[in-house]
């Protein structure tokens, strides 16, 4: 008898959040237990993200991270999302995902953004200017030259150990990263706004100009957004408002605060530009009991015509987060994961990883 498929793929991006009261490392250490949590609920992938100079958020080096999630799981794929390559040399990319699939394989995406630091300060501490993003596409194509080898044609140096080995691209997409993909012929990781319309035609844009590659012979769109499950809708929204205050007050205050209990920012005093910011954070998600949430995110899967969603979820109550995914996983029909896989067992769906 064959075990039928899950109508839904999920997989899950963790920014590594801090909350009041905790420092980074203990944010950076709950990131690695929640992986485990991850893949015994039967998620596809587990992601981690790159972000510099933000005090609310631990995960600065996403490689580094994810060698440590890889290492303390056994069968969900391990990636990030994503590596903003215009902050890094390919070449030190290349051999950083070389030896992360070395050590792992047929287990690590290479996921890739184009955004660079965000203030002045953070960019000038990397070297880079803000004007980096716009070399992103032959930033891309030379650091998937040091894996096929085509690099070493005209400089005359190997990406040991990343010569060679395929490790899954795939392109966050913000602004033109959509057409970047689909020149490139990478599968695109693509947000769900708070308005639907430019990011169905990002989609639309991006199959009909996507040119079949070693990597990907057809378009592959992966969907994320964050995703709110409680036993109630009021539960379910509750679980918003920690991070919906923290990106308000981001856009307020000019500094991006550790998440706090809900019930302290629900009493909150705030200012009509505070209140304006925060409301407009509480849209464009999706929360509600397993069976709506699980409904509304095949829905979104549908309209896009994705062929996966990466959920995004933080709020200041781990358990409450970490449930969240679970009665989402259940709802959408996940399989729990027992025992550890083979070492180096291939992806079930194709060896791109997909």
């Amino acid at each position: 008898m064959t075990t039928a498929q899950p109508a839904l793929r999920l997989s899950v991006l963790d920014r590594s959040r801090t909350r009041r009261g905790e420092d980074p490392a203990q944010a950076l250490r709950s990131t690695v237990g929640f992986a485990r949590q991850a893949e015994a609920f039967g998620y596809h992938r587990f992601w981690v993200s790159e972000h510099h100079g933000v005090p609310g958020v631990a995960g600065s080096a996403p490689t580094v991270l994810a060698a440590a999630v890889a290492a303390a799981t056994s069968r969900i794929r391990v990636g990030t999302g994503g590596v903003m390559l215009p902050n890094h040399q390919p070449m030190v990319v290349a051999e950083q995902f070389g030896v992360l699939a070395s050590l792992f394989p047929g287990r690590i995406d290479m996921g890739l953004g184009r955004s660079v630091g965000f203030t002045d300060g953070v960019r000038r501490a990397l070297g880079r200017e803000k004007d980096a993003a716009d070399d992103f596409g032959a930033q891309l194509a030379e650091l998937l030259g040091w894996f096929d080898g085509t690099q070493r044609a005209h400089r005359g140096v190997h990406a040991r150990p990343a010569e060679g080995l395929r490790v899954p691209p795939f392109v966050l997409a913000t602004g033109a990263g959509a057409d970047l993909a689909a020149e490139a012929g990478l599968p695109l990781v693509i947000a769900a706004p708070r308005g639907e319309e430019r990011m169905l035609e990002a989609i639309d844009r991006y199959r009909t100009r996507f040119r079949p590659s070693a990597h990907a012979a057809e378009p592959y769109v992966v969907v994320s957004g964050t995703v709110a499950v409680a036993g109630t809708v009021e539960r379910a929204h509750e679980l918003l408002v920690p991070e919906a205050w923290s990106g308000a007050y981001s856009r307020t205050h000019g500094e991006f605060p550790p998440l706090a209990p809900a019930a302290e920012v629900l009493a909150r005093s705030m200012t009509a530009r505070e209140r304006a910011a925060y409301e407009q954070s509480l849209t464009g998600h999706i929360a509600g009991t397993p069976a709506q949430a699980a409904a509304e995110v095949a829905a979104l899967v549908a309209r896009a015509g994705a062929d996966e969603f990466l959920v995004t979820t933080s709020t200041f109550d781990r358990a409450a987060m970490t449930e969240s995914y679970r009665l989402l996983a259940e709802a959408a029909g996940l399989s729990a994961r027992t025992g550890p896989a083979a070492p180096g067992a291939p992806d079930a769906i194709s060896e791109q990883g997909r």
